[in-house]
Parts: structure tokens; C-alpha cells; sequence
């Protein structure tokens, strides 16, 4: 079962109504027996960092995640601020994220860009991974930014006062800091990927 991770600082029902969208059945997901099942996990993000984090330790939900995705290898998908927490440390509230992947996220230069970056921006996709994405105009809103580690985890690149991480894969991890529930048939297309990806493929 499609599990969307709600919780008071996340964007669940706009993700709930693009995955029906694409005639998927899911479900929310608020505390660790909903999410016990999921064969794909979804957790959007609206807000900061340190809001998502604390709501998922309000939820109970950090040992199940962990468990969920780095020991059982259940799909998942960061979406915005639900991407930002896959890195170690966020300079949003100076706060400590989930740590799967190696990394740090970052303010734009307020001096240099208008921040948040806010609109259409162009992602391209930088490597081949099991989730199809093709190279296209998808809806940002953002102030922080991702600084991966390892270039190997970088999935999708834009430009916004330099090149940054737009999109991020490493195994069954995926990421995208924009938004892809609402980045119209391009968006629609890169969720249909994710859903669609066949259990260890």
C-alpha cells in the first residue's frame, strides 16, 4: 500500500489527490501501525525543517521510518522540506535531520537571489535511475538547498544563483526539493515513475 506520511507541517492532501490522480490507491499515514505496511512511503514537506522533525518524533515515527526504508528497503520519496531532512544537518533552526544521506542544506544567498525561490525552474536529471524522470520545468519554493556528499547521490540539477541538488537518489531513496504534486504533467509523470517502479528493480 502507498503511504503520505500527514502531519501538521506537510502538504499531504495535495500529494493524496495527485496520486489518485494517476488511479493509485493510497493511504495518510499518522502514526507507526499505518505505516507498518507501506510498500512505497511518500512524506511531503511544507514549512522548516525543524517542524518536520519535531512532528515526526511527536508522531512516533523516526525508529519505523528508519526501519521502513534503511533495513526492509521500502521505497521512499522526499518531497521539498521532506528532502531537505534526508541529510545530516540543516542550517534551517541549526537542525539535525534523519541522516540517510551525507550532506548538509543551506540558505540562498539573500544578497544575490530572491529568496524564497519561488516559481518554475528547469530540472535536468543528471543520471538513470529506476524512477523515470525526464528533463523539464517543475514548481520550486524554496530558501534552503541541499549540498549533497557524495555526487553519486544526485539525481537532478537547476540553476538558481549556481547549479544546486534538485533531485536525489541513492537506492531506494529519492528526493526532489521541488514539487512535484504541483509541477502539472511533468510533476504527474515523475510520481507516476516512482509508483511505478517495480519491487527491486
Amino acid at each position: 500500500m502507498i503511504k503520505i506520511i500527514d502531519y501538521k507541517a506537510g502538504n499531504a492532501p495535495s500529494v493524496m489527490h495527485a496520486v489518485k490522480r494517476l488511479g493509485y490507491d493510497a493511504e495518510f499515514a499518522r502514526n507507526p501501525r499505518e505505516l507498518a505496511k507501506a510498500s512505497r512511503i511518500l512524506l511531503p514537506g511544507v514549512g522548516s525543517a525543524r517542524a518536520t522533525m519535531d512532528s515526526l518524533r511527536d508522531m512516533d515515527l523516526l525508529n519505523i521510518l528508519e526501519d521502513s526504508v534503511l533495513n526492509k528497503k521500502t521505497l521512499f520519496l522526499g518531497i521539498c522540506v521532506g528532502m531537505q531532512i534526508l541529510f545530516e544537518y540543516s542550517g534551517e533552526e541549526n537542525t539535525d535531520c534523519l541522516g540517510w544521506l551525507k550532506g548538509c542544506v543551506v540558505k540562498f544567498d539573500a544578497s544575490k537571489v530572491r529568496v524564497p525561490q519561488m516559481g518554475w525552474n528547469e530540472v535536468n536529471f543528471v543520471k538513470d535511475a529506476p524512477c523515470k524522470a525526464c528533463d523539464d520545468y517543475f514548481y520550486f519554493v524554496n530558501s534552503y538547498y541541499a549540498k549533497p556528499v557524495n555526487i553519486s547521490d544526485i539525481w537532478g540539477t537547476a540553476d538558481y544563483d549556481g547549479v544546486f541538488a534538485a533531485a536525489v537518489h541513492k537506492n531506494n531513496i529519492y528526493g526532489t526539493q521541488f514539487h512535484a504534486e504541483k509541477s502539472g504533467e511533468a510533476g504527474l509523470a515523475l510520481l507516476n515513475g516512482f509508483l511505478s517502479i517495480k519491487t527491486g528493480g
